[in-house]
């Protein structure tokens, strides 16, 4: 599955220094917050990079970049790091939001299950479906025209590059084979980009032991 992920020239164009490393991890067992996770995020919030930290200012430049208002609609890295404590989800979510956060960068998790075809950073035509929820109810969204958004074969997966992930590929206690997306601007160096990785990878072993990772870098 990661061998097929591309990202659009016309986001390259956007910000040819972007990378993304792409981590396929089957055969989690994920569930509730436990104490675990919960020291993973309370030690991560000790260490976390703060709001004007260079790497997450990158990411509102990126923002601006294709017309978005990072200040109205946050880079999930910058949200993250204004909410403090961390928010309890579940296992996994809980490891990928306390290594972005210590890292800087923003990651996000899609359940492999409900994914439908290869995963593609692109500019948004606009009529694209992104499922949402309003007033508890199932709803469908559409980006806007420009946007940089992840999708698949179904529609958008994750709006504004990684600023809100739709419903359908959210992962929940039940996901058991996940797509992991972990994204970099300098001035971020591949090297941490990288050790971000090996970070998450380490916290999921704990989680569930012998799974099986594969991992693939994509640049613009």
């Amino acid at each position: 599955m990661i061998e097929d992920i591309w990202v659009d020239p016309a986001v390259a164009e956007l910000r040819p220094d972007f990378a993304v490393l792409a981590m396929a991890v089957y055969g989690l067992r994920n569930g509730p917050t436990d104490d675990r996770s919960r020291a993973w995020l309370a030690e991560a919030a000790d260490r976390a990079v703060t709001p004007d930290d260079p790497r997450v200012e990158a990411w509102r430049d990126a923002y601006r970049a294709f017309g978005a208002k990072p200040q109205r609609t946050r880079p999930s890295v910058d949200a993250l790091v204004r909410r403090m404590p961390l928010p309890e989800i579940n296992l996994v979510v809980d490891a990928y939001n306390a290594v972005s956060v210590g890292h800087g960068l923003p990651i996000g998790g899609e359940d492999l299950a409900r994914y439908a075809g290869t995963a593609r950073l692109v500019r948004a035509a606009g009529d694209e479906p992104f499922e949402v929820v309003e007033k508890g109810e199932p709803a469908i969204d559409h980006p806007e025209i420009g946007e940089v958004v992840w999708r698949d074969d179904l529609g958008v997966t994750c709006r504004r590059w990684n600023w809100r992930q739709c419903v359908r590929t959210r992962i929940t206690e039940e996901t058991s084979d996940a797509l992991f997306l972990l994204e970099r601007l300098d001035p971020m160096s591949l090297e941490e980009l990288q050790a971000a990785g090996n970070e998450l990878t380490v916290l999921l072993e704990e989680i569930t032991p012998g799974l099986h990772v594969e991992t693939r870098l994509v640049t613009a």
